[in-house]
C-alpha cells in the first residue's frame, strides 16, 4: 500500500478545506454532504455522541451559528492507498486548543467523512 500519494493527498486536502470553510460559515448543506450518508457514520463532538448521518444532520441543523470561528494551527493528512485517509487537525478557538480527527473514505460520490472526533484540551 502506498502512503501519501501526492494527487490523493491534494484531493483530501481540498475536501478538508471545503469542510473547514463550511464549518466556520455554518454551511449545513455542505457539512451534511461531506459526511457519509450511512447509519455507520460516527461523530464524537466536544459535547455530543452522534451515531449515524441522521443524528449528525439533526445536530448540525439545530446548532447555533455563533462562535464557530477558529484558527487552524496544524494539520496532518495521511492517505492510505487511493481510497482512505485521516486528517488530524489542531485549532484554537476562544483561547483554547482543540483537536479534530477525521477518517475520510472515497465513495462513489466523492470523499466523505466516515468517523470524526472533536475535543478541547
Amino acid at each position: 500500500m502506498e502512503i501519501n500519494i501526492p494527487d490523493v493527498v491534494a484531493e483530501v486536502a481540498a475536501a478538508c478545506q471545503r469542510y473547514e470553510q463550511a464549518l466556520v460559515s455554518n454551511n449545513v448543506a455542505v457539512l451534511d454532504e461531506l459526511f457519509w450518508h450511512s447509519p455507520h457514520t460516527v461523530r464524537y463532538g466536544a459535547g455530543e455522541l452522534l451515531y449515524g448521518h441522521e443524528e449528525i444532520a439533526r445536530f448540525r441543523s439545530a446548532r447555533s451559528p455563533a462562535g464557530l470561528a477558529r484558527t487552524v494551527s496544524r494539520e496532518v493528512i495521511t492517505t492510505y492507498g487511493r481510497d482512505c485517509a485521516t486528517s488530524s487537525l489542531q485549532f484554537e478557538r476562544g483561547g483554547r486548543t482543540g483537536r479534530q480527527m477525521q477518517t475520510w473514505v472515497r465513495m462513489p460520490e466523492g470523499w466523505r467523512v466516515v468517523a470524526a472526533h472533536v475535543s478541547m484540551m
